[in-house]
C-alpha cells in the first residue's frame, strides 16, 4: 500500500502537472537505438515509461547506463523530476539481456508442481531486473492452455484452472515479495486477461468464442488468484470476446476486472493492442477513436505509443472528448506504482554491480533446480534410462543438441552478444567419465536435413544416442518478423507433429538398434505417435532455459525425474481438444461402441514417470458429510517400492457425480510433492473447502450444490457428501 505521504504527494503533483505530464504517464515509449532518441521522448513529450526490451543495449552495464540516464532526464530535465517507470519482457528471467539467468518456460515451471521453486525463481528474475534498472516485468501468464496448436503454449502453466492459479500467486508474490521498494522486487503485470488462449482455430488473438460459464469457471481463476496475490498491473488480451474487443472493453476492463475482481493496480495495454481496435478487430475508425474507447473502457498504460500518442490524446482532451479527470485517474495509478517501487527515493543502479548480478552463481543453481524438477520422463521402455557415464562412446543428435536460443524460447532470443548457458551436448559432455567419446552429429536443422547418414553412422557404433528434437527458438502464431525466420516453415498451427527431417532422423537412428533416447526442447507438446511407439527412452524438457545441465543430470541418473504433464499430449490433430477436464457429455444414446473416448492422449495430464516405483495406499477423510461451508482433510499415504529415493508430486481430484450444470468429468483440486526413500512410506495431507466446489451461475456467482462428490488420489477414491438444501 502506498504511504500517506506519498498520497499527500501525489496529490500534490496531480494539482501543479499540466494535462499534457499527466498524458505522459500514462504513455511509454518503446526501445530506441539512439539514447538520445529515448531521451528526447522523456524530455520534450514527459513519456514516463520506457519498454526496455530488446534494445541493441542488451548487456547488463549497457542497459544500466542506459537506465541511469533516461532517470537523469527524467529527473533533471524536467519540472517535476518525476521518475521513469522501466518495463520488460522477462517472463522466465531477464532473456533478453545477455549473460541473464534463464529459467524454463511456464510451461516447463508447471511441470515441477512446486510453488515455492517457481516464487524463487521469480525472485532470482526479479533481482536480475532491478540490477539493470528494470522495474517491471509483463508477466506471469495466467492464460489457460486450451488448445495445443496455440503458439504460445509454452508461456502458459498449462490446462488446469487450479494448477495455473496457485502458480501464478506464486509467481506474482515472487516478484513482488513483501516490499515493493525493496532492490530485489519488481512488479508484476498478470497477462493476458481474462482469456487469451482459446482462440477459434488455436489461431494468435483470434476471437475467443466460448461460453460465458467456461470464462468463469476456466479462465477466471488465474487471473482472480493474481490479483489477490497483490499483482500490480493486469494487462488484457487481444482477443474479441461476444464480439468486443478486450482493450475496448469497459464490461471487462471495468465491470468485471475492477468492480467484482476488486483489482485496483494498473491496465497495461499489450503493445499496440489499442490499435488492434480499427487495424484488426474493425470496431474503430482511426488511431484517434481507438484510443478513446481504449482509454474510456479503462486503459491506464499505453506502453509504446510514444510523442504519437501523447499528441494525440491531449487533442481528444482539448477537444473535449476525454476528460482531464479520466486521465488523471490512470496518471494517479502510474504515480501510485512509481512511489511503491521507492522510484521518488531513489532510482538509479549501481552499473558495476549488474554483470555480477546477472547470472550469479546462485542463481544458475536456482534455474538448474527449476529445470531438474520440470524434466519429464514419459517413457523408460527396459531401463534405458539413466545411462552409464562410463559408456565407450555416446551420440549426440538433433537440431535442438547445441543451441541455447532454441532452449531458451521466446522473449530471450539473444545471439549477440552469445548468451550465457550450457546446452545439452555441452552439459553431457561434461557429465561422462574422461574414457566416453561424446560424438556430435546434428543430422539436420529444424526443417531441412543436413546428413542423416552420418548420423546413422555414428548410431551404429555407440553405445546409446541421444536424439535432441523439437522446435525453434519462438513460434508466435500466424507473424513472420525477423526474430522468427527460424520458425517460418515449421510446421504451421494446424499441425502438431515434427519436421520430416527430425522424424526422418530419430526414424535412422533408432533403426540402428543402438539404444535411443529422444529429448524434446519444445515450447508446445507434439503429436509424436512413432516415438512413443519405437523409441525406448522419451524425455520431455519443454524449453529448459540456461540450463542444459538439468537434462543431462536426468539423461544420466543425477537427478531422479519428478515431473509431470501440466497438459494432455493429444495423439493428434485430429483429436483436439484434448483435456483431462473434459465436460460428459452423450454418447448416442449408449449404443454400444459408438463413441470413441472422449480423452485419449498420447500422454495424459500429470503423466510422468520415475527411476523408481510409487503405490498409493489408504485414502481417509477426515468427514464423509460436511456443509457447503465446510472442509474436509484428506490424506493417502504413498509408499516408494522402488532403490532409490524419488520424489513425486501428488494431486487430488474431485468430481461432482451430480449437478445442476454439467461440471467436468474430473477438476484438480489440491496439489503436494512428497520425497520418499526406498521402501519408505510418507502421508500426503489436502484440505478440501466445499465452497471451492460450487457450479458458476449465470450471473457468475458459485454455489455448491448439496450431494455426493468423488475423491481421487493416484489409484484411490473415496466419497463424501455435501448437506443443506439445494437452491
Amino acid at each position: 500500500m502506498v504511504r500517506n505521504e506519498d498520497e499527500r504527494r501525489i496529490r500534490e503533483l496531480l494539482d501543479e502537472m499540466t494535462v499534457a505530464e499527466k498524458i505522459g504517464q500514462m504513455v511509454g515509449t518503446p526501445p530506441h537505438e539512439a539514447v538520445d532518441e529515448l531521451n528526447a521522448q522523456i524530455r520534450d513529450h514527459h513519456v514516463g515509461s520506457i519498454h526496455f526490451g530488446g534494445t541493441p543495449h542488451n548487456t547488463p552495464e549497457k542497459k544500466a547506463k542506459v537506465a541511469n540516464e533516461a532517470q537523469r532526464v527524467a529527473i533533471e530535465e524536467s519540472r517535476h523530476g518525476i521518475p521513469v517507470f522501466l518495463r520488460a519482457m522477462a517472463e522466465h528471467g531477464h532473456a533478453a539481456v545477455a549473460g541473464s539467468t534463464v529459467f524454463p518456460q511456464q510451461l516447463g515451471l508447471a511441470a515441477t508442481r512446486n510453488p515455492d521453486l517457481v516464487a524463487e525463481t521469480a525472485r532470482v528474475a526479479a533481482k536480475e531486473m532491478r540490477a539493470t534498472g528494470v522495474h517491471s516485468t509483463s508477466s506471469p501468464i495466467g492464460d489457460i492452455a486450451r488448445d495445443q496448436r496455440w503458439g504460445r503454449i509454452t508461456e502458459t502453466f498449462g490446462e488446469s484452472p487450479y494448477l495455473a492459479a496457485r502458480m501464478t500467486e506464486a509467481m506474482v508474490e515472487g516478484y513482488q515479495g513483501k516490499d515493493l521498494s525493496n532492490d530485489d522486487s519488481v512488479l508484476a503485470v498478470t497477462k493476458h486477461f481474462p482469456m487469451y488462449s482459446e482462440p477459434v482455430r488455436g489461431e494468435d488473438a483470434a476471437p475467443n468464442e466460448v461460453s460465458e460459464y467456461t470464462f468463469r469457471r476456466v479462465h477466471l481463476p488465474s487471473y482472480s488468484a493474481g490479483i489477490a496475490a497483490g499483482t500490480g498491473g493486469i494487462m488484457p488480451c487481444y482477443n474479441a470476446i461476444n464480439g468486443e474487443p478486450v482493450h475496448g472493453s469497459k464490461h471487462l476492463l471495468q465491470d468485471v476486472l475492477r468492480d467484482e475482481l476488486g483489482f485496483e493496480g494498473f491496465v497495461l495495454a499489450d503493445y499496440r493492442g489499442a490499435e488492434d481496435l480499427h487495424k484488426g478487430h474493425q470496431t474503430s475508425g482511426s488511431l484517434e477513436e481507438s484510443l478513446y474507447r481504449s482509454i474510456s473502457a479503462g486503459i491506464d498504460i499505453l506502453p509504446s505509443g510514444g510523442s504519437e500518442y501523447t499528441e494525440i490524446i491531449l487533442g481528444l482532451v482539448d477537444d473535449g472528448e476525454l476528460s482531464e479527470a479520466r486521465i488523471e485517474e490512470s496518471a494517479r495509478r502510474v504515480l501510485r506504482a512509481k512511489f511503491d517501487l521507492g522510484l521518488f527515493d531513489d532510482p538509479y543502479v549501481d552499473v558495476a554491480a549488474a554483470s555480477a548480478t546477472l547470472g550469479a552463481e546462485a542463481h544458475r543453481e536456482t534455474a538448474r533446480e527449476a529445470a531438474r524438477q520440470a524434466q519429464t520422463l514419459l517413457k523408460n521402455e527396459g531401463d534405458v534410462l539413466p545411462l552409464s557415464t562410463d559408456q565407450e562412446e555416446v551420440l549426440v543428435t538433433g537440431p535442438t543438441a547445441d543451441n541455447l536460443a532454441y532452449q531458451h524460447g521466446g522473449w530471450g532470443n539473444v545471439r549477440d552478444p552469445e548468451p550465457l548457458g550450457t546446452t545439452v551436448l555441452e552439459a553431457i559432455a561434461d557429465t561422462v567419465s574422461d574414457e566416453t567419446t561424446v560424438t556430435h552429429e546434428q543430422g539436420t536443422e529444424i526443417n531441412e536435413i543436413i546428413d542423416i547418414n552420418a548420423a546413422r553412422r555414428r548410431a551404429e557404433t555407440a553405445d546409446a544416442a541421444v536424439v535432441c528434437l523439437g522446435e525453434p527458438d519462438y513460434v508466435h502464431e500466424f507473424s513472420q518478423s525477423t526474430l522468427e525466420e527460424a520458425a517460418e516453415d515449421f510446421p504451421s498451427r494446424v499441425q502438431l507433429s515434427l519436421p520430416e527431417a527430425q522424424r526422418d532422423l530419430v526414424k535412422a537412428v533408432s533403426e540402428t538398434d543402438t539404444p535411443t533416447v529422444v529429448v524434446f526442447i519444445t515450447g508446445r507438446v507434439l503429436s509424436t505417435p512413432w516415438i512413443a511407439d519405437n523409441v525406448p527412452g522419451v524425455l520431455m524438457s519443454y524449453q529448459p532455459g540456461s540450463e542444459g545441465g538439468a537434462v543431462a543430470d536426468v539423461l544420466y541418473g543425477k537427478h531422479n525425474p519428478c515431473g509431470t504433464l501440466p497438459i494432455s499430449v493429444p495423439r493428434s490433430e485430429a483429436h483436439l481438444p484434448t483435456r483431462f477436464n473434459y465436460l460428459p457429455h452423450p454418447d448416442y444414446h449408449g449404443a454400444e461402441g459408438s463413441h470413441t473416448d472422449s480423452y485419449d492422449p498420447l500422454f495424459e495430464y500429470g503423466h510422468g514417470l520415475s527411476y523408481t516405483e510409487f503405490e498409493y495406499e489408504d485414502i481417509a477423510l477426515s468427514d464423509t458429510t460436511i456443509g457447503p461451508a465446510g472442509t474436509i482433510d484428506v490424506t493417502v499415504t504413498v509408499a516408494n517400492v522402488g532403490d532409490r529415493t524419488g520424489t513425486i508430486p501428488v494431486e487430488l481430484f474431485v468430481r461432482d457425480v451430480l449437478s445442476s450444470r454439467v461440471t467436468p468429468v474430473r477438476e484438480l483440486q489440491g496439489m503436494t510433492r512428497l520425497e520418499i526413500g526406498p521402501g519408505d512410506h510418507e502421508t500426503a495431507r489436502f484440505r478440501l473447502a466445499a465452497e471451492n466446489l460450487g457450479v458458476v451461475r449465470d450471473d457468475g456467482s458459485r454455489v455448491t450444490e448439496p450431494g455426493t462428490f468423488e475423491i481421487t488420489v493416484g489409484d484411490q477414491s473415496a466419497n463424501f457428501e455435501v448437506t443443506g438444501r439445494f437452491v
